[in-house]
């Protein structure tokens, strides 16, 4: 018989049901029920309040931490996932920039994973909306930060809005990386319009505009396109992509590089 999870008290009850969805990617109502040993009803509430924070999306029955066509999972969630391919694109993009230049990122796990080694190509005057790397970057020696504000988004850990927009178009900078959602062999693609743009905006204001994605976001869909792949001037994948998704962006893009995962 397995043994149901301490409930000693409702937040560590609730950091514990967010920790089983995002480990589980959903689950059901009644299964958080009966793992922790409390009422729907009880679950209820503390899946509204987790949405609140942004750490999971509530659906009728249910909660999920993973991605739809119309819903990015949350932050926590992305931190966690294809880690091995997002630092292999991290790799081969920082070998794409310049020291001495300037640089803008979105919100992505995958960016934050370029700014990990931001260090290695300093100095830099880097620019971003995103709360995470924006820690990560301050004290960074040689980086010169530039935070983007607006209204602040727990859900992604950034700053969006009009107020970023705004902000961002008040920019011109050397080099823009920005991951999507979702990428068919024409466009690139995200669920929120709020990100979607900000991104836009971070496309308009760079010289030179690089699209980095894993390969599980290849050839899907989401509801609101961010531009055309042609709209980059760079696209990168890790090689774990599948030769025909790397060989249908080739056919649209001239410059499609792949990134090496390293085995662990």
């Amino acid at each position: 018989m397995k043994s149901r999870p301490r409930t000693t008290g409702g937040a560590t009850r609730r950091q514990a049901m967010a920790e089983h969805v995002m480990r589980q990617g959903s689950a059901s109502m009644t299964e958080l029920a009966e793992a922790f040993g409390v009422s729907v009803m009880t679950v209820h509430r503390d899946l509204d309040l987790l949405e609140s924070q942004g750490m999971v999306r509530k659906y009728r029955g249910g909660a999920s931490a993973l991605a739809s066509s119309v819903f990015e999972s949350n932050i926590a969630y992305r931190m966690t996932a294809q880690t091995a391919e997002k630092e292999a694109i991290a790799r081969h993009v920082v070998g794409l920039i310049e020291p001495g230049s300037s640089v803008m990122f979105d919100d992505s796990t995958t960016a934050l994973a370029v700014a990990r080694h931001l260090g290695e190509v300093a100095p830099l005057t880097v620019v971003t909306n995103f709360l995470e790397a924006i820690k990560l970057l301050a004290p960074m020696p040689g980086i010169r930060l530039m935070a983007l504000g607006g209204e602040y988004y727990p859900t992604h850990d950034s700053f969006l809005g009009v107020a970023c927009v705004d902000a961002v178009e008040a920019m011109n900078t050397d080099t823009v990386v920005v991951s999507t959602s979702a990428v068919s062999d024409r466009h690139a693609f995200h669920q929120e319009q709020e990100i979607v743009l900000v991104k836009r905006a971070m496309l308009a204001s760079g010289r030179r505009c690089v699209l980095a994605v894993d390969h599980t976001k290849l050839d899907r869909v989401a509801l609101h396109r961010v531009a055309p792949l042609d709209a980059f001037d760079i696209v990168v994948v890790d090689s774990r992509a599948p030769v025909e998704a790397v060989q249908r962006l080739r056919d649209r893009h001239p410059r499609v590089e792949v990134a090496e995962v390293l085995d662990a």
